[in-house]
C-alpha cells in the first residue's frame, strides 16, 4: 500500500529529504490521501540498502563464510580454555554432571559448550562470629548456670572437597556461620559461665570445633575447620559491674590462698631445716659419745696392761689420781707425814682470806 507524500516533505518519520531509506516515502503511484505506509516495501528497501553496503554487492562470498567460521572457532577456543589460579581447584561438568577428577592450578581445556567448569578457592578463610550487628550482639548466650555471656570467636576454615562445596549446599559459607553459632551455644549451655570466662576456654574451643566439623561432614559441605579461637567472653553491659565484683572477690581469694601457701611453705621449710639440724646434732653427739667411750675403753685397756706389768705401782698411781680428782675443789689442806718427822707447818690461807673479807675497810689484820 503506497503512502501519501504530501507537501514535498518526508513521510511519517521525518520532514526533510535527508536521503535515508526512512526519511522518504516510496516513489510511485500515490494511494488515497491519508492512507498508511506500506511496511513491507519499507523493509524491502532497507534490505536492499544493507546488501548494497556489503562487499560483493550483497552476495555471500566464501571469504565472508570463512571469516564467520573463524570467528566462531575463536569464540569456541576462548570458551574451551580456562585457567585455574594457584589457590583454586576446578570441577568440570559434562551436561551438568560433575566429573570425579579435579583440575589443579594451571591451564586446562574442556569441550565447551557440552562441558562447563566451576572453580572454588581453597585458601584458608576466617569468619568472625558474635560481632555486634544492628545495635545487638549475636554472641549473647545462656550458660549452664543460667548466666548470660557475650562470646566473640572466629573460625578458620578452608575447602577440602571442591565438588561437595560447589554442589551439595546452596551457601556453605553461611551454613558454616550458622552451624558455628549453634555449636557454641550448645557447648556454652552445658558449662558454667566461669569456664568460658577464664577457666576452660581452650577445652570449650576444642569441643565447639569438633561439633562444627561433625555437622559440616553430615551436611556434606566439603569444608574443614582448621582452628577456632575465642577472642572475648564477657558478661552483658547491664551486669558487668556485678561480674567484675565477683572477679575481684575471686582474685582476692586466690591471693589469700597463695599467701597462705607461701606462709605454709616458709614454716614448713624452717621446720624441715630445724629437724635436719637436730638430726645432724644428734648424729654428731652419737659419734662423739661413741668415740669417747671407745677412747675410755682403750685407755682402760692400756691401764690394765700397765697394771698387769706392775700392779703395785699402778695401784698407787690410780689412788693418787683418784684422790686428786676428789680433793681438787676442796679448801682443806691435808699434809701427809713425811717419814714420821712430824707435821709440816703451813699458812692457813683460806681462813685468812675469809677474815679479810669480813673485816671493815680501812682495818688490817693478820696472824703469824
Amino acid at each position: 500500500m503506497p503512502w501519501n507524500n504530501q507537501s514535498g516533505g518526508g513521510g511519517p518519520w521525518g520532514g526533510g529529504n535527508n536521503g535515508g531509506p526512512w526519511d522518504q516515502g516510496p516513489r510511485g503511484p500515490s494511494g488515497p490521501q491519508g492512507s498508511p505506509p506500506d511496511l513491507e516495501e519499507i523493509i524491502k528497501r532497507g534490505q536492499d540498502r544493507l546488501k548494497s553496503a556489503l562487499p560483493g554487492g550483497g552476495g555471500v562470498s566464501p571469504a565472508m563464510i570463512g571469516l564467520v567460521l573463524l570467528a566462531l572457532a575463536g569464540l569456541w577456543l576462548f570458551k574451551s580454555v580456562y585457567t585455574v589460579q594457584p589457590d583454586e581447584l576446578a570441577v568440570e561438568l559434562r551436561f551438568g554432571k560433575p566429573k570425579p577428577e579435579l583440575s589443579e592450578p594451571g591451564l586446562h581445556f574442556h569441550w565447551w559448550p557440552i562441558e562447563t567448569v566451576e572453580k572454588a578457592s581453597v585458601a584458608e578463610r576466617l569468619v568472625d562470629i558474635g560481632q555486634t550487628r544492628g545495635g545487638a550482639s549475636s554472641g549473647l548466650m545462656l550458660s549452664g548456670d543460667q548466666n548470660i555471656v557475650d562470646v566473640k570467636f572466629s573460625v578458620a576454615y578452608q575447602v577440602a572437597d571442591p565438588a561437595a562445596y560447589l554442589f551439595n549446599v546452596a551457601n556453605p559459607d553461611e551454613t558454616l556461620r550458622q552451624v558455628a553459632e549453634s555449636a557454641m551455644r550448645e557447648v556454652v549451655g552445658r558449662r558454667p559461665a566461669q569456664d568460658i570466662f577464664r577457666d576452660d576456654r581452650q577445652g570449650i574451643a576444642e569441643d565447639v570445633r569438633v561439633t562444627i566439623q561433625t555437622a559440616l561432614d553430615e551436611y556434606g559441605t566439603g569444608l574443614t575447620v582448621n582452628a577456632l579461637s575465642i577472642e572475648d567472653a564477657a558478661p552483658p553491659r547491664e551486669v558487668a559491674d556485678a561480674f567484675d565484683e565477683v572477679q575481684r572477690a575471686e582474685q582476692d581469694e586466690d591471693r589469700f590462698v597463695e599467701e597462705s601457701n607461701q606462709y605454709s611453705n616458709q614454716k614448713l621449710g624452717q621446720a624441715r631445716g630445724e629437724a635436719a639440724q637436730i638430726r645432724e646434732e644428734a648424729a654428731a653427739y652419737k659419734n662423739r659419745v661413741v668415740q669417747e667411750a671407745e677412747g675410755e675403753a682403750q685407755r682402760f685397756i692400756s691401764v690394765y696392761d700397765e697394771y698387769a706389768k706392775a700392779p703395785e705401782v699402778t695401784r698407787k698411781r690410780l689412788f693418787l689420781e683418784t684422790m686428786e680428782g676428789v680433793l681438787r675443789g676442796s679448801n682443806k689442806v691435808i699434809v701427809e707425814q713425811n717419814g714420821g718427822q712430824g707435821v709440816v707447818p703451813y699458812l692457813p690461807l683460806p681462813e685468812l682470806r675469809q677474815q679479810s673479807q669480813q673485816q671493815p675497810r680501812g682495818t688490817a689484820g693478820g696472824s703469824n
